[in-house]
């Protein structure tokens, strides 16, 4: 299936009123798909790595489009309908910052809730360490190498995707990780396939945030990390979070695995995140 079909086909899993947006940046033409009042408080969602995009984010934005200006972003320089610049591509944690800054400026957001999953955590949480006065609440579904790392065997199973993806490695991992919980949603699968040959860039990497930043982090964090993932131990993510962050609500979400976070999730998720975000 062409991308651009697959994509267009999740995305109309979306709230009746969605709209899609292009935000310029020093980094590129970012996609961002909107919905909820537009005079909401905004929330800007980033996804997973690899070809989750924006789009993922269906099984959860109808629910916080009630609270939220919901704002999903395509990551730039990965599968996604935005447009890296030509002369300037992110290359650091400060640069992915600075674009998610120029982004939130363009979305008019002087200050924003956060929500992120997998790889955007990693950049979520890095962000509002960095900025930690534009994040007024952050939450994060179970974000990768922010409090442990990737298990052995995540990583050999990984491998043969990543030296050379094809639409049959994509389905094959995809099936070994999910099957563990929820089984992935047909549609979506198919916009993993079609990422596959997807011209994206080396995504950006870096340590994990440094011990001593997340201590003295006081913006609210929910941090919710799926019980079947094989990505990484689980308890070993709330732990390390419940040690290091001073204001954090961890749980482990059971029946459910890393990758078939954020669209196929376990009852009551998006009221847990609804109330997190509407907290005082």
């Amino acid at each position: 299936m062409d991308f651009r079909d697959a994509y267009d086909r999740v995305l109309a899993k979306w709230p009746a009123d969605r709209e899609a947006l292009t935000v310029r940046t020093p980094f590129g033409d970012t996609r961002v798909n909107a919905c909820g009042p537009r005079d909401a408080p905004p929330l800007l969602l980033l996804p997973g790595g690899g070809a989750a995009t924006s789009v993922s984010w269906y099984g959860q934005a109808a629910a916080l489009a009630r609270v939220r200006r919901v704002y999903a972003a395509d990551l730039i320089g990965a599968p996604g309908l935005s447009v890296p610049a030509a002369d300037r591509h992110p290359r650091t944690v400060a640069d992915l910052s600075a674009w998610l800054d120029a982004l939130l400026d363009g979305l008019g957001a002087d200050e924003a809730d956060l929500g992120a999953h997998s790889y955007g955590g990693w950049i979520a949480l890095h962000h509002t360490l960095r900025a930690p006065g534009r994040v007024r609440r952050l939450f994060l579904l179970d974000p990768t190498r922010c409090f442990a790392g990737f298990k052995a065997a995540y990583l050999l199973h990984a491998l043969p995707m990543l030296l050379r993806p094809s639409p049959r490695r994509v389905r094959a991992f995809l099936e070994w990780e999910t099957g563990a919980g929820a089984r992935p949603d047909p549609d979506w699968l198919a916009l993993q396939e079609a990422g596959a040959g997807f011209p994206a860039r080396r995504p950006v990497t870096g340590p994990r945030p440094a011990p001593d930043a997340l201590r003295a982090l006081r913006t609210p964090v929910l941090l919710l990390v799926a019980a079947n993932s094989r990505t990484h131990d689980p308890h070993e993510v709330a732990a390390g979070a419940a040690e290091l962050l001073p204001r954090v609500e961890t749980a482990v979400l059971p029946g459910v695995s890393h990758h078939a976070l954020p669209q196929s999730a376990p009852g009551g998720l998006a009221g847990r995140i609804t109330a997190f975000l509407s907290a005082d």
